[in-house]
């Protein structure tokens, strides 16, 4: 029973310590890929279904714009929109962030549950390998403790 005790908690510890190492790894390009993939048809088409009225047809919408660099000078950029388009052609609703960072959340909880997964698969071999060990130091050491 002391056994599976300390296997328990060996495992429960390198699992959280798992998921912290996996996670700073993982969740960066996760929030990455969201990122770069938010413009997307896809993603305008999936947070288009949740986001635009009923009756309603999602499309991308993009623009040219400026955006301010790390010196403050403008510089030309693009910019992304979620329009929600009814069956006259006409734009009843327009999404410019919140359709991203939907998007974005949905990637990033993906990324936690490969961490997750990924942290329970390794921490279990993690475990039981720590449990070995530690009973080979109690062996030895009530090895040496004996007179001989």
């Amino acid at each position: 029973m002391r056994k599976a005790k300390t296997t328990a908690f060996s495992g429960c510890l390198i699992w959280l310590i798992l998921i912290s190492v996996i996670s700073s790894c993982i969740l960066p390009v996760f929030f990455l890929i969201g990122s770069l993939s938010s413009f997307s048809d896809f993603a305008i088409k999936t947070t288009g279904g949740w986001l635009c009225p009923e009756g309603t047809a999602p499309e991308s919408y993009s623009y040219a714009t400026t955006s301010r660099d790390q010196r403050g000078f403008e510089r030309p950029s693009t910019a992304y929109e979620l329009h929600c388009i009814d069956a006259s052609g006409n734009v009843v609703k327009n999404d410019p962030v919140l359709y991203a960072f939907i998007w974005i959340g949905i990637s990033a909880a993906i990324g936690l549950i490969v961490t997750a997964v990924l942290a329970l698969v390794l921490s279990v071999p993690g475990g039981m390998l720590v449990t070995r060990l530690l009973e080979k130091l109690k062996s030895t050491k009530s090895k040496a403790d004996l007179p001989e």
